[in-house]
């Protein structure tokens, strides 16, 4: 488990060293691995997950579909209908800018094979091809839950880079987000605590700051 006690003070250390900035920091959370085969499948991680208190920024989601439109108005940044899809897909240039402005898209499953024939060609390469959303499940709670998620991904390099939060941020609500992140790590990894090698906390622009792992 993490100690504590070295987490806020590792915090505290790294606020002292990041210097005041015309833009608000995030809170960048770095976890080395040891003992890990990149090679292997069980190795790599791209899953997202939804931090307790978010990551300190406003998170945009774009729903896909014509059963649930009603329901997610005002929760979902924006909503594509089945019709909108064949349109979108023929504007390559449009959709690019879809895909730049939006964080995470969902889809009703129904729709999931249309969205890859229209929409696939530039969300896969971007790591951004919707999830579905279950039937009989409340969307709006999903969404809720999506714009408080961060991608955790592990693929060549046994190193997980992570936001965790903003310097606005008290730094009981960073330290709960950064506890999650290892907490998942641990379920996910193949010798769970014992592949966690080190783990440092920095904003943006200052210096990191290790945290014991005990």
């Amino acid at each position: 488990m993490l100690d504590k006690n070295t987490v806020f003070e590792a915090l505290k250390k790294a606020r002292e060293s990041a210097k005041g900035r015309k833009f608000t920091q995030s809170w960048d959370l770095s976890v080395s691995l040891k003992e890990m085969d990149m090679k292997k499948a069980e190795s790599k991680i791209s899953e997202d997950f939804a931090l307790p208190n978010g990551p300190g920024k406003d998170l945009t989601v774009t729903v896909i579909s014509d059963t649930i439109t009603a329901k997610v108005t005002g929760v979902a940044d924006s909503v594509i209908t089945k019709d909108q899809l064949a349109t979108i897909g023929q504007n390559k240039k449009g959709l690019k800018k879809i895909a730049t402005d939006t964080d995470f898209f969902l889809s009703e499953i129904s729709l999931m094979s249309v969205v890859g024939k229209q929409m696939g060609s530039v969300l896969a390469p971007r790591g951004k091809m919707p999830k579905p959303i279950p039937p009989n499940v409340d969307a709006k709670t999903i969404i809720e839950k999506t714009k408080k998620s961060v991608r955790i991904k592990l693929k060549d390099s046994p190193v997980v880079n992570v936001i965790i939060g903003n310097e606005k941020m008290e730094d009981a609500k960073v330290v709960e987000n950064l506890e999650s992140v290892i907490e998942f790590l641990e379920r996910k990894l193949p010798k769970g605590r014992d592949n966690l090698k080190n783990v440092t906390i920095k904003l943006t622009m200052g210096k990191p700051e290790k945290i014991r792992v005990q």
